[in-house]
């Protein structure tokens, strides 16, 4: 069955065929309380095809797919969590509601990511935070032409979350380092390149791979990836890209301090004026100084964590970014760049030499023991290293 899969973004689930479903289409969440005024009911779709397989659409356009808890199509799959709802929430000291908003989006990402059934993750768009999080663990990740790929936590004073302290760490050489450090974009053939994405298929190809993938009634995953690979395009990153630039980029994000990381970008710049290497300087003075210390350290611990391990990290993590004890850069960078959009936040330590060794260890301390640690159904759904 084809569809316009331009205004589309989608998760096929494959299901085995002796437990076949309904064909209908139901709302996965139809709560209409949503703090932002795209007066959308139903965020997400799921239709049911041949009985075999379920599709699941995001549907908040409006809002570039931003991901709330009553849900999960336009120019985007998803440009991440809502940050205007939480900053909203947390000026009117309502802190309830941000804890519930992470424990579902990382509950569901751990969800996705240990699901025994096949799905497909069609990344047509700006694919960015909570967006990349529950796509880029699964299965099978298709981009396009159009998919535009960041985490750009540390420019709103946040750490990339959302299982990014997972897949980034994975990345070839330290990639992801430098991805979680400057919140610069990949495009669809650099996250294949990298492994972010598993194929590549043009826009216009999305009907005819969302056509296939219908009639499927296995849920086997050679069946599938042959399904994708009829589809898809070869395709190999230009000149340009930041993969290109690997050697320099290893060179200069390899360092165990985020200060010598900028002393090397820094020598890299004056030596060479690579306009490369003077866009990501510019990037990391333009970062939270206190984000990008505890992101660095965030995405070195997740080298070696499983995935139930990283979000039960970033879920601490999180608490402490958003409680504003030890400081205040969350809601400072969404005022500046999403709701005033003044693009002057003033972070607070200003500068990386103000940020002391304590406060970065605060966010890595267990929750005390009146707050509730982020639970996940490790006994029946094991984690993958």
């Amino acid at each position: 069955m084809a569809m316009q899969c331009r205004r589309r973004a989608v998760w096929w689930l494959l299901q085995q065929h002796h437990h076949q479903l309904s064909p209908r289409s139901m709302p996965l969440s139809s709560s209409s309380s949503s703090v932002d005024d795209d007066h959308l009911h139903v965020h997400v779709l799921v239709e049911g095809t041949n009985g075999y397989s379920r599709f699941a659409l995001l549907n908040r356009p409006s809002a570039l797919n931003a991901i709330n808890t009553s849900m999960g199509s336009g120019r985007a799959f998803a440009a991440g969590g809502d940050v205007v709802a939480l900053y909203r929430f947390i000026k009117e000291g309502n802190m309830e509601a941000c804890k519930q908003f992470f424990r579902t989006i990382y509950s569901f990402i751990y969800l996705i990511g240990t699901y025994l059934k096949p799905h497909v993750a069609l990344l047509n768009g700006i694919t960015m935070g909570g967006g990349a999080g529950i796509s880029i663990p699964g299965t099978f990740r298709v981009a396009t032409e159009k998919t535009v790929f960041a985490t750009p936590e540390v420019l709103i004073g946040f750490h990339p979350d959302a299982a990014a302290s997972f897949y980034l760490s994975r990345l070839p050489g330290h990639l992801g380092e430098y991805l979680a450090l400057t919140g610069e974009k990949l495009n669809g053939v650099e996250m294949v390149a990298c492994g972010l994405a598993t194929h590549y298929s043009l826009l216009a190809r999305l009907p005819l791979i969302e056509e296939q993938l219908g009639k499927l009634v296995t849920d086997d995953p050679s069946v599938i990836e042959t399904t994708l690979e009829q589809y898809g395009d070869l395709v190999h990153p230009d000149s340009s890209s930041v993969l290109q630039r690997l050697e320099i980029l290893d060179k200069c994000f390899c360092h165990d301090t985020v200060e010598e990381i900028v002393d090397a970008v820094e020598v890299a710049a004056s030596e060479t004026k690579d306009a490369w290497c003077i866009s990501t300087l510019n990037r990391l003075k333009e970062a939270s100084p206190l984000s990008l210390k505890v992101s660095l350290r965030s995405i070195r611990e997740g080298r070696f964590q499983t995935l139930d391990q990283c979000l039960l990290r970033e879920y601490r993590m999180t608490l402490q970014a958003i409680s504003k004890q030890i400081s205040g850069d969350f809601c400072e960078g969404v005022r500046a760049r999403v709701v005033d959009k003044d693009m002057a936040p003033k972070w607070d330590p200003p500068t990386l030499e103000k940020v002391s060794q304590d406060m970065v260890d605060q966010y890595f301390l267990p929750l005390s023991e009146f707050e509730p640690d982020l639970e996940l159904p490790t006994k029946s759904r094991e984690a993958f290293f």
